[in-house]
């Protein structure tokens, strides 16, 4: 079996994220979403939140693709989190020049620590490249419409969160 770990804060899952999962499972037989538990970043929506959220949007695509899409609430580090869900295959997506740069030393120290486990990039779909959770929540809070960025249900979460009205 094919296990695949998608990691991220998704604070909120974007269209962006929902689309590199929809094409992820594609590639592996089980996709695990890592959802990080990350305090330095401050999220918006509680650990609670944010994987219910991620498995109320990947239950249909779960359903419809056969592929069992599982949220991992996970803390420690990345390749870690691999070994503790029998992940192989690491995913990550990329947007821009400047992920990259990110992402290959990212790789790299991966690698270092156990050069068994593969990481494959994903572009986002052009219309979902620009998309990014902070600049999500920054539209948000300032009143503009965010419902080209994400999910309707996480669309009205994010402007409930907000004090605003759905």
């Amino acid at each position: 079996m094919r296990i695949g770990l998608y990691p991220g804060t998704f604070d909120p899952l974007t269209l962006g994220h929902v689309d590199i999962i929809t094409r992820a499972a594609q590639l592996v037989d089980r996709l695990v979403i890592g959802v990080a538990i990350n305090r330095d970043k401050g999220p918006l929506f509680s650990l609670e939140e944010r994987v219910a959220m991620i498995e109320a949007e990947v239950a249909v695509l779960s359903e419809r693709t056969g592929v069992e899409i599982v949220a991992h609430p996970f803390e420690n580090l990345l390749i870690d989190c691999a070994h503790d869900v029998g992940a192989t295959i690491i995913i990550r997506g990329l947007r821009a020049v400047t992920d990259f740069e990110y992402e290959f030393q990212m790789v790299g120290m991966n690698r270092a620590m156990d050069d068994s486990v593969e990481t494959v990039f994903l572009m986002a779909e052009a219309r979902h490249q620009a998309i990014a959770s902070k600049l999500v929540k920054e539209i948000a809070r300032l009143g503009g419409d965010v419902t080209k960025f994400v999910p309707p249900a996480i669309r009205v979460a994010l402007l409930e969160k907000l004090g605003q009205r759905p």
